[in-house]
């Protein structure tokens, strides 16, 4: 089975019709208007693929984009029955298009294609059977908006997967889903409650060549220009 990896086709006027578009020329017109989401839309028959595109195009919010400008749409809905093999290999193709987000729209979604779905970069996720007009239109405008969307079930499952992640992978290995390992965090922590490098030493059990090491560390890789700097970054952002 192949997935018909082609967006929104513009019908074709019927023979007794006159084009809608101007005759002096042939570009199409712009598609980048304001305000409007472009989409494009991939499927693995035809079947599906018209009954989305049927739903999104009676929306003036939304913009469907022909097959030759799909790479510059802002959101890219996937729409199979299962995640199989030629699903990953679109999925993983639309992950390395900076330009779009891609959301599933899915039949059935199995327990193991949720680490597939992290891996391919997915943002959100819907069910084919609850796929009407109005889910699709706040799916993509999720997507747009940097927002993220799953089912109930799918979201404990995946607040599951995160937490077994931590204590199975990353725990013994000393790091977590930050952007520091325990270590960093824990002497971030005492640098902003006011201890120096011999006291930080003392506490954690590390020499002060290993505390000034580690500090170094987390201030070179985080581009931070100094101890207060790195406690700042950690604490906007959770990290301690």
């Amino acid at each position: 089975m192949t997935i018909q990896t082609t967006a929104y086709e513009p019908k074709a006027p019927r023979p007794h019709q006159r084009p809608t578009t101007s005759t002096h020329s042939t570009q199409p017109a712009p598609t980048d208007a304001p305000g409007r989401i472009s989409v494009a839309v991939y499927a693995e028959d035809l079947i599906l693929h018209t009954g989305v595109v049927q739903q999104l195009r009676q929306r003036p919010e939304i913009e469907l984009l022909a097959n030759t400008d799909a790479d510059r749409a802002q959101t890219s809905l996937v729409v199979v029955d299962t995640v199989n093999e030629p699903t990953v290999q679109l999925l993983r193709r639309l992950q390395r298009n900076t330009a779009t987000r891609a959301g599933l729209v899915v039949g059935v979604f199995e327990t193991g294609a949720l680490q597939t779905m992290i891996e391919c970069g997915v943002a959100a996720v819907l069910r084919r059977a609850e796929a009407d007009q109005d889910r699709l239109v706040r799916l993509v405008t999720a997507l747009a908006n940097g927002e993220g969307v799953l089912p109930g079930d799918l979201l404990g499952k995946l607040l599951d997967y995160v937490g077994s992640l931590q204590r199975t992978v990353l725990d013994p290995r000393g790091l977590t889903l930050s952007a520091l390992t325990t270590r960093e965090a824990d002497m971030l922590r005492l640098v902003s409650e006011g201890f120096d490098t011999a006291e930080i030493a003392r506490k954690t059990s590390y020499s002060e060549r290993t505390v000034k090491n580690v500090l170094h560390e987390v201030s070179t890789r985080l581009q931070l220009r100094n101890r207060a700097h790195a406690v700042g970054y950690a604490m906007r952002n959770g990290l301690i």
